[in-house]
């Protein structure tokens, strides 16, 4: 047995490639499938056999510790769950019709209110207009290089043409619908999502559909009443998306009343993002172009969410009829 079978043989290493740099991911071979998203330590690596061996030595002799159990239960689909990661490198390759049929078919079924069903998406698979949508979308190149583009849509137009087969006139100017229809997006975007990855393809969710929504409904040609919530790259990825911890569990999950005293889990995830160094070159402006060395999720999240965008929003809702009553 070679030494780097014998290291395989009780280890089990992650490659996570970024533009910046290849990093290793060492933990015992029991946590994975159990763990999806282990904390676990990032070290600059060579993917020689011998860098290799270096680096697990460095790691071991650090006492770094095997990362905890944190879900009592697992099965194939949880496991899947949790190694979603945003895709933006994409293979060439095309992406079939019965493909694309499939996933959007599997977003369906999604719960829906009343079966309502307030979504319509848009399929864009030639390369001239997904080069458009990538210009009203901030440039984001993965948009252009993904095969297929996904604009989902919040549509309460298809009601309104059921109201008028059934000689009814549809409410379709109050809050409340837009609400309904904005969670149905957000509901069959994930489920499509789960069927993608789990057919081996990558997706990256688009908010710069948003950027210039009369655009795109102009490009799209969406009626009256249907309005691009959220785009989608769709594509064979090109390598392994770089998987994010989430905020730990005791943050966001509150049992019985809302428990608003989570300043230790804020600031133990913050120095979790921060090791990942995923926000390196990628720091939000503060007005002053101050760059600082601690900048993890507490001072990203702070300074993008003390900005206003797309502001002109409400007035484009309005424009599509979503009066907002």
């Amino acid at each position: 047995m070679t030494g780097f079978e014998f290291v395989r043989s009780f280890l089990c290493v992650s490659i996570i490639d970024s533009t910046e740099k290849t990093t290793v991911q060492v933990f015992p071979p029991e946590y994975m499938g159990v763990v999806a998203k282990p904390p676990p330590p990032y070290i600059p690596a060579d993917i020689s056999v011998i860098g290799f061996l270096q680096r697990v030595i460095i790691v071991f002799d650090q006492n770094i510790q095997p990362p905890k159990m944190e879900f009592p239960m697992s099965n194939p689909v949880i496991e899947r769950i949790h190694q979603h990661g945003s895709v933006r490198h994409y293979k060439p390759d095309p992406v079939s019709t019965d493909l694309i049929k499939t996933i959007v078919a599997a977003g369906q079924c999604a719960s829906t209110s009343s079966n309502l069903q307030m979504y319509s998406v848009v399929v864009t698979t030639q390369e001239a207009q997904r080069f458009q949508l990538m210009g009203l979308c901030g440039d984001q190149a993965h948009i252009g290089q993904a095969p297929v583009f996904l604009t989902w849509c919040a549509d309460l137009s298809r009601l309104e043409r059921v109201c008028e087969m059934q000689g009814y006139i549809a409410e379709s100017g109050y809050t409340e619908n837009l609400l309904l229809a904005a969670v149905d997006v957000s509901l069959v975007m994930q489920n499509a999502t789960l069927a993608a990855e789990s057919l081996g393809l990558g997706i990256c969710c688009i908010g710069g559909i948003r950027n210039q929504s009369q655009a795109v409904i102009d490009l799209l040609g969406l009626p009256r009443l249907v309005f691009p919530m959220c785009g989608m790259t769709l594509g064979w990825p090109e390598r392994a998306p770089r998987i994010r911890p989430r905020l730990p569990l005791e943050a966001v999950l509150h049992w019985e009343q809302y428990q608003p005293d989570d300043r230790p889990q804020l600031l133990a995830y913050d120095q979790a993002m921060l090791e990942t160094g995923i926000y390196s070159g990628r720091q939000v402006s503060d007005g002053e172009q101050k760059f600082s060395q601690a900048y993890g999720w507490l001072e990203h999240s702070s300074r993008r969410v003390s900005k206003a965008y797309r502001t002109e929003l409400r007035q484009r809702l309005m424009d599509a009829g979503f009066e907002m009553k």
